[in-house]
């Protein structure tokens, strides 16, 4: 995990002369967010694990950018040429698209960025119906199919808090008009920011080139951050290459604005993420912001804010309803002093300390085998179904009814005053089983001035088929967990203040009435990246 003062959205990752490059929002100036000191943080690596910083990127110097750069996004154009694309806020406080260039394409660090003078190449106008505050956060650019044209997509806002993705076009991405319809909008459901699109394999998990569409066994994938709930969520859907417009399998308008219902990457501290192509691993790699709980105030005393979470490997689950995320592989080099058990029963009420790794650090995967399923609690159904909400119920009570909560302790203290809990919980409903996944921070800290919110998400899997199975990647005050094989992701971020270093226990637990088994359990310990 990145981690540098006033760090927020990651923006432009990608993969140039053997190099990864992450560029990311970050105030120079203080430890939090500030309006007008946003430049373009720049890191690079070898590996997407150790990183070495480079000198700013992007800095406000323009008239069109000012009041700070904002986000956007990379794009190799044909000839393999960088480009960035971002955010400016002008003199008037007015959002504009913006292209930045390499100074010199030979350098594998692309140090140097020149911005074009001929920006800004897109402006929010009267005619066009876009509010200059709501103009904001290219995609990268993919080609056009039939006419050879660039295409990229800015998030905007229309009046009725209507969200809308607009469409632009290029023919020597200098010059940009846009199209007629948006590409994707949605009623009630306000400003969709740094908005994502690309194309995924229906049947594997090889990553595709944005431009990659013409493939019958693809889908697209479009990703919103919608500012209103700070969450992101995606559709997945089709791409209609002669209308230019995104037909998703299920919209927001098909779940009467139950945003509950909409999927999404992270059910937790999760935001602002952006993907890219890794051409080399032939991957889609997802990147995202994890925010904080602390205050404002504790976030100057610590003199730092924001951090980026483990970059994740995506693609389309077999089902093609979600997709699966699971950290890169390049992070278990990060492990050290492996620990495991095999076939342990879980009885009810019981807890089980995992020695041997520093809990504190750790990369931990937990799998269970789960009989009984007819002692599940029934799950009524005018219960409120909100997986949060459940959780919520649920994680006040420290002894459950039937098969659950079980899971994993995590940054626990010794006499359990602190304890971050990931568990699952098993429900009957309409003779079909409901598992759902929970996050609870409610006892992660004994500083009550933190955001101590549970979080929660169901998790689609077949108990009689499937394992079910956590994954949690713990780095002191961030718990990373991947529930169902990355089916389910939930991000927490917590500061303990018993539970820290060596203080810090890891453990296995089952309060349900109903025994479980550990069919199988990893521990490692986990070194620390090489973060300058």
């Amino acid at each position: 995990m990145t981690c540098w003062n006033g760090v927020a959205d990651p923006n432009g990752p990608m993969i140039y002369k053997g190099l990864y490059h992450m560029f990311y929002q970050h105030n120079p100036k203080g430890a939090t967010w500030s309006n007008n000191s946003i430049v373009w943080g720049h890191s690079v690596s070898k590996d997407l694990v150790n990183w070495f910083q480079l000198q700013h990127a992007l800095t406000p110097t323009k008239s069109y950018d000012i009041n700070g750069c904002w986000s956007g996004s990379s794009t190799l154009l044909s000839n393999n040429k960088p480009t960035i694309l971002y955010t400016g806020i002008d003199i008037n406080q007015h959002q504009t698209q913006n292209l930045a260039i390499p100074k010199n394409v030979s350098d594998p660090f692309l140090r140097e960025w020149i911005k074009l003078p001929n920006n800004p190449l897109m402006v929010p106008t009267i005619g066009n119906k876009i509010n200059a505050t709501s103009f904001r956060d290219p995609t990268t650019s993919w080609i056009g199919h039939h006419d050879g044209l660039w295409r990229v997509l800015v998030g905007s806002q229309q009046k009725g808090n209507k969200g809308i993705t607009l469409l632009f076009k290029s023919k020597d991405f200098v010059n940009w008009v846009q199209a007629k319809n948006p590409f994707y909008s949605a009623q009630k459901i306000g400003m969709m920011e740094c908005p994502d699109f690309f194309p995924v394999l229906i049947n594997g998990s090889i990553g595709l080139d944005t431009s990659n569409y013409g493939h019958v066994n693809i889908k697209h994938v479009l990703k919103v951050s919608l500012i209103d709930v700070s969450h992101d969520y995606y559709l997945i859907g089709t791409y209609d290459i002669i209308k230019d417009v995104f037909i998703p399998n299920k919209g927001f308008e098909q779940n009467n604005y139950e945003l509950s219902l909409v999927l999404r990457y992270d059910y937790g501290k999760f935001y602002a993420s952006k993907t890219f192509y890794d051409d080399v691993k032939k991957r889609r790699v997802l990147w995202g912001w994890i925010n904080e709980s602390s205050t404002q105030e504790d976030d100057v005393q610590k003199g730092w804010s924001g951090i980026q979470g483990i970059p994740r490997t995506l693609w389309l689950d077999k089902s093609g309803n979600q997709l699966i995320q699971w950290p890169i592989v390049e992070i278990e080099k990060l492990r050290t002093n492996h620990v495991n058990l095999h076939s342990k029963v879980l009885k009810g009420g019981t807890l089980l300390e995992i020695s041997g790794v520093t809990a504190a650090q750790a990369d931990v995967e937990i799998s269970f085998e789960v009989n009984e399923l007819e002692k599940a609690h029934e799950l009524d159904l005018s219960w409120k179904m909100d997986p949060q909400h459940l959780c919520n119920e649920n994680g006040a009570k420290m002894n459950g009814v039937g098969l659950g909560p079980f899971g994993l302790l995590v940054l626990a203290s010794k006499d359990m005053q602190e304890y971050t809990r990931i568990f699952f919980k098993v429900f009957r409903a309409n003779k079909k089983h409901v598992v759902l996944m929970c996050s609870d921070q409610s006892r992660s800290s004994l500083n009550h001035k933190n955001d101590l919110t549970t979080y929660g998400a169901f998790v689609d899997v077949d108990l009689v088929h499937e394992e079910l199975s956590i994954r949690s990647l713990i780095d002191h005050s961030v718990v990373e967990s991947f529930g169902g094989q990355g089916k389910t992701c939930i991000t927490a971020r917590v500061y303990p203040t018993l539970a820290i270093n060596d203080k810090a226990h890891l453990q296995a637990f089952n309060n349900g009435t109903v025994d479980v088994k550990i069919k199988k359990l990893s521990a490692w310990s986990m070194k620390k990246a090489n973060i300058n």
